[in-house]
């Protein structure tokens, strides 16, 4: 119940003050789960930024696979059974367009179908962090889907600021 006071308190930004660490827009590249050499990373932590592999790093927020059937997804922590906690939010909106991430809605517990062009919002898995149990987040764009190397690339924005949810480049406000 705590925990829960303390994500809804830091989502809203209250007595936050100022970010410090502006978002950067960046180019990452994930290997699906299957059928890729283990050294290849195929998930992404939000919080740091950062492309993983899945065998050294169990606290990652989402992984790239492509189903038996050729379909690329992501996959939150749900989905691959690590417990319900991140998620992912397809968007109609562009990359661009997004300032903002929301703070409901989030598909937490299936994979998510992609393609290129698809953009979506991603969320963290609840992390401990000096204003208390707060979700990181950031937004996607699938650039290029690669199915013989078994690859997305993706544009992706993350806000490294506890509780913001602000999605433009620059030091979010909000």
């Amino acid at each position: 119940m705590v925990a829960a006071l303390l994500v809804a308190a830091c989502s809203d930004n209250a007595g936050l003050g100022n970010a410090n660490i502006p978002n950067v827009v960046d180019t990452i590249s994930l290997y699906a789960l299957d059928r890729t050499p283990i050294a290849l990373p195929s998930g992404f932590v939000i919080k740091g930024n950062s492309v993983v592999r899945t065998d050294l790093v169990g606290g990652f927020d989402f992984a790239f696979n492509i189903t038996a059937a050729g379909q690329p997804v992501l996959l939150p922590t749900g989905a691959l059974d690590l417990g319900v906690a991140s998620g992912v939010q397809v968007q109609g909106a562009s990359f661009e367009a997004l300032t903002l991430a929301p703070t409901s809605r989030y598909v937490d517990s299936l994979p998510v179908p992609i393609d290129s062009g698809t953009v979506a919002v991603v969320r963290s898995r609840p992390v401990s962090d000096f204003c208390g149990v707060v979700y990181y987040y950031g937004k996607v764009e699938v650039l290029a889907i690669d199915p013989t190397a078994r690859r997305v690339d993706l544009q992706i924005l993350t806000d490294q600021n506890c509780g913001f949810r602000g999605l433009e480049p620059g030091l979010p406000r909000r």
